[in-house]
């Protein structure tokens, strides 16, 4: 993947989400059906597992996002229904910058391949409720790790 668009409606969408999921991580979806993009928002559950078990979730949603593994399912199977893909999956960085962290990685790789290795990864770097910068990460092959890609609304 050389870069990324989105249309305005999916950044100001994405840029929403993050500014009212602050000062806890957003995260969620967009889907794209050959037309147009969808944005499909997620629950950010990593204060309900950091509650059941904080020795292997210490972080709060503060600093951490886990998609609910259900919904996540569920939208792929609306996507493969409906004939749509899986363009970018997305998650904000409250009050720090748009980077692709380890634990980002970890979550994209659970089984040490990407889940999604066709679809970017987006990254919302948010300070006191104003988006500051969106950055796209895409599977390199070649490097066996992310890399960031030019991203540009359309």
């Amino acid at each position: 993947m050389t870069g990324l668009t989105l249309t305005k409606k999916a950044w100001e969408d994405i840029s929403r989400h993050a500014v009212e999921a602050f000062p806890e991580e957003c995260c969620g979806v967009i889907l794209h059906d050959g037309k147009s993009d969808k944005v499909w928002r997620c629950r950010n559950i990593q204060n309900a597992l950091h509650a059941l078990d904080p020795e292997s979730y210490p972080r709060d949603a503060t600093i951490a996002y886990a998609m609910d593994p259900q919904e996540l399912e569920s939208i792929i199977r609306q996507a493969e229904s409906s004939g749509a893909k899986i363009k970018a999956l997305y998650h904000s960085h409250p009050n720090h910058e748009a980077y692709f962290s380890q634990e980002d990685k970890a979550f994209a790789m659970p089984f040490g391949e990407p889940s999604y290795p066709d679809s970017a990864q987006i990254v919302i770097s948010i300070y006191h409720r104003a988006v500051k910068r969106i950055a796209a990460y895409a599977w390199a092959p070649e490097k066996r790790d992310f890399a960031e890609i030019p991203l540009a609304q359309i």
